[in-house]
């Protein structure tokens, strides 16, 4: 599969617009678009990286795309976005600065997850009874 095909499927499956892949690419509209359309002959390495990296997905899939060959570890023909497309889609539609604060709530919801299963696990090992000190006399 060619690279600009590549980009354009991987784009389109997570419902995003090539103005919005440009800016969390860190490339032009009018660069994406030279990608997407194989007008580009050589991108690279970086550019390929950040696009991956937008894209949710290994950089290899983008890579072999490219027609870099004999990769390390690149022995796998598939790759699959790891975070659920829909669940990108919705953020998408949220500015920056938005999506920002969502990350910093998410944070802070997974960290109180993590203290309650500490919690759950001390518990456990300490027959669930609590200890107390009892002054000797």
């Amino acid at each position: 599969m060619a690279l600009g095909t590549k980009i354009r499927g991987l784009r389109e499956e997570l419902g995003m617009s090539q103005a919005q892949l440009s800016v969390h690419g860190g490339l032009s509209q009018g660069y994406l678009s030279q990608l997407e359309n194989d007008e580009v002959q050589n991108p690279s390495a970086a550019v390929i990286f950040r696009l991956a990296q937008a894209l949710h997905v290994d950089p290899r899939a983008l890579m072999q795309a490219a027609g870099y060959s004999n990769l390390a570890g690149g022995d796998d023909d598939e790759y699959e976005v790891t975070v659920d497309p829909e669940l990108l889609r919705f953020l998408a539609r949220f500015p920056r600065e938005q999506q920002a604060s969502l990350l910093q709530l998410l944070k802070g919801l997974d960290q109180r997850e993590m203290a309650k299963t500490a919690a759950g696990r001390a518990r456990t090992t300490n027959g669930g009874r609590k200890r107390t000190r009892v002054a000797a006399r």
